[in-house]
């Protein structure tokens, strides 16, 4: 796997010809070679399109050919059309658009093709040069087909193909990036053998390729080797070997090449001291960065966006703020835009750790004026150290604008906003009557996928706060849907809410939901609710299942009593529970003294209750061990008497032996089922 991919430091480096052939153009009307390379982009390679070019260009010329090849937008177009005018005898390719072809390829990463075209040269009867090999070699190791480019390389030797010092370099370049530098040495050895004597820039590449395999020995000994040749290093190698010690964190190293350079007439360039500055930068020596920077700008060399982009990190992880802001100015003033928008939130952070909220509201200002893009994230990192800092009014202006100009709603955004951040306003908001701006806030984060239960919640409470139990409502029912945990606290808000509104109806509903939703309401709720519905002009009948469920829920909790006065007050209104149902359900739940003191509630009162809800509460009171329990409720000479009544004599006789007969029996287990049984 590569290294690096960064270029080799070079003073220059040669760049292939991609300029049309003016002389050629001058020979063919501009607007021919317009129109067919138009027609070329926009429609299918076919034969249609063949004849429409003949048609267009009755007689193909050097010209034509290689400004169209130069023109083309598409590179299989480009290729259809280098094999067409040569199959179809229009034109003979010569040397000039053999390399053009070979270089539209290779940026295209079409190597196969590129390569059977260098190839197949010789048989046309155009030779080769060197610069067609130094392309094809190129654009391999652009792809990362190192092997191929050395197979190309050593092609060069067996086809006759003179190799100069531009195939090593592009070579060097190639397999030291891959860090091959072992390989690099055998060739620079072999190259010395050839007589190809090698230069600054060769030097240079080879010290920026060793250094990438950390060989710092080898990187020293080819400065070293520079000098016994009579080769000055230039400012490329100080600064790769400047830049190369910084790799590694020698810093102290890396200044001793600085020194040396101005020692020896070599000025230091902006690359020198932005890399210098990143040296000191990465071993924490902030003050000698900053001392640095001046020094470079005394000598009226420019700090760039690199250089910026370099420092700011490194300051604030050293919390030198007061700097950094002072750097942020320069860089307003002299419209420095950095590549890299992390920096900004970095600034952002740590500006506003010291409480340094002007400051921090400078860089977003300062992002405006460089028309970098802000997004909802940095807005987010104001609010919500806005609202820690109590300042909530310049939350709330921030927070208009992000919704005003739907930042958060942007495709390309990276840096979303934290749930800390708007958790934080949507709680202000909702508990200073804004909940319809916070309403409109959470919703834009919806559209971005937002699910946050601190959110919903604090919008359901801020709406039935507020008085409008609807909203709130309908906020409810979004969470259902999508399954959002809710908080018991946000349900009895609701409720009340409605029942302030004079909705008992609404508010029963709502507490249903808030059953379903697990949430067990507590009784002054349930009492508030019954108390509502009965009060209301539909009257209880209407709402019989709540009543239900409130009854039973009062019983499973424990509040007998409660439930008990409540069941009293419904029956004055005419209305009787389902005793049997609550006996079943307090019997399954093991609830037996509050089956025990509803089923002697209802036997007080005279209230219909089937004999399978006395064999229950029975069989759950024995099982428990209640006996005097199970014993109060039967009333033995009660039930003796009515069993003679209603005719069952036989049960009343078999009971009577067994309690004249003492307790012994019904002491035991089998003695209490016999008992059960008889009802």
């Amino acid at each position: 796997s590569p290294i690096d991919s960064s270029p080799a430091p070079t003073d220059s480096t040669p760049q292939p010809d991609l300029e049309p052939n003016v002389a050629a153009s001058q020979a063919m009307p501009d607007s021919a070679i317009a129109e067919e390379t138009v027609m070329m982009a926009n429609r299918p390679w076919t034969t249609r399109l063949q004849n429409s070019i003949r048609s267009l260009v009755p007689e193909f010329d050097h010209s034509l050919v290689y400004n169209v090849l130069h023109g083309a937008r598409n590179s299989e177009h480009a290729l259809q059309f280098f094999r067409w005018v040569e199959r179809a005898g229009l034109f003979q390719h010569d040397k000039e658009n053999h390399y053009k072809i070979i270089e539209i390829l290779g940026r295209a990463s079409k190597l196969h093709h590129a390569r059977c075209i260098l190839l197949d040269m010789p048989k046309k009867g155009v030779e080769w040069d060197e610069d067609m090999f130094v392309r094809l070699i190129d654009s391999y190791g652009q792809k990362g087909i190192v092997q191929e480019s050395v197979k190309i390389f050593q092609k060069m030797e067996e086809f006759g193909v003179e190799r100069t010092l531009k195939s090593y370099d592009t070579l060097f370049k190639l397999i030291t990036r891959r860090g091959r530098y072992m390989m690099a040495k055998r060739y620079f050895n072999k190259m010395l053998n050839e007589g190809i004597m090698p230069t600054c820039e060769t030097y240079n590449i080879m010290i920026w390729g060793v250094f990438l395999s950390s060989r710092v020995d080898t990187a020293n000994r080819f400065f070293e080797e520079m000098k016994t040749r009579d080769i000055s290093p230039n400012v490329v190698t100080y600064n790769t070997m400047i830049n190369g010690y910084y790799r590694i964190k020698n810093v102290e190293e890396a200044e001793k090449y600085f020194v040396d350079m101005q020692g020896k007439n070599v000025a230091p360039t902006m690359v020198t001291y932005t890399t210098m500055i990143k040296g000191y930068v990465s071993v924490g020596r902030v003050d000698d960065a900053l001392k640095l920077l001046e020094e470079m700008k005394s000598f009226g060399i420019r700090p760039n966006a690199i250089t910026y982009s370099t420092l700011l990190p490194g300051l604030c992880d050293a919390e030198k703020m007061s700097e950094a802001q002072n750097i942020l100015k320069e860089m307003v003033e002299k419209y420095i835009v950095l590549k890299d928008n992390s920096i900004f939130t970095r600034l952002m952070l740590g500006q506003c750790k010291p409480g340094n909220l002007d400051a921090a509201s400078n860089v977003l200002k300062a992002m405006i004026s460089l028309s970098i893009p802000t997004e909802a994230g940095h807005y987010g990192i104001l609010i919500e150290n806005f609202c820690k800092a109590g300042i909530y009014d310049r939350a709330v202006n921030l927070l208009d604008k992000l919704i005003e100009k739907e930042i958060i709603l942007r495709p390309q955004s990276t840096l979303e906003m934290e749930p800390s951040a708007y958790n934080s306003i949507i709680n202000y908001l909702c508990n200073s009557g804004q909940t319809t701006k916070a309403e409109t806030l959470f919703r834009q984060l919806m559209e971005k996928g937002v699910e946050d239960s601190v959110a919903f919640n604090n919008l359901i409470r801020g709406h039935a706060t507020e008085g409008t139990p609807d909203s709130a409502s309908e906020i409810l029912t979004i969470m259902i849907r999508r399954k959002v945990p809710s908080e018991g606290s946000a349900f009895k808000l609701l409720v009340e809410s409605y029942l302030k509104k004079g909705e008992p109806a609404d508010a029963k509903t709502a507490l249903d939901s808030m059953i379903e939703q697990g949430h067990l309401p507590d009784s002054s709720l349930y009492r508030s609710v019954m108390e509502n519905l009965f009060e209301d002009g539909r009257g209880m009948k209407e709402n019989m299942d709540l009543a239900a469920k409130i009854l039973e829920a009062l019983l499973v909790r424990g509040h007998v009593e409660e439930a008990i006065g409540r069941i009293e007050l419904l029956m004055h209104s005419g209305w009787a529970p389902d005793f049997d149902n609550l006996l079943s359900v307090l019997c399954e739940k093991g609830k037996t003294i509050a089956a025990s003191k509803l089923l002697d509630f209802g036997l007080e009162r005279n209230c219909t209750i089937d004999f399978s809800s006395y064999d229950k509460v029975l069989d759950a009171l024995l099982e428990a061990g209640r006996t005097l329990n199970a014993y109060s409720i039967l009333n033995i000479e009660e039930l003796i008497k009515s069993l003679n009544e209603e005719g069952n004599t036989k049960q009343a006789d078999i009971l009577s032996r067994m309690i004249i007969g003492g307790d012994t029996a019904t002491q035991s287990k089998k003695g209490k089922k016999q008992v059960s049984a008889l009802l």
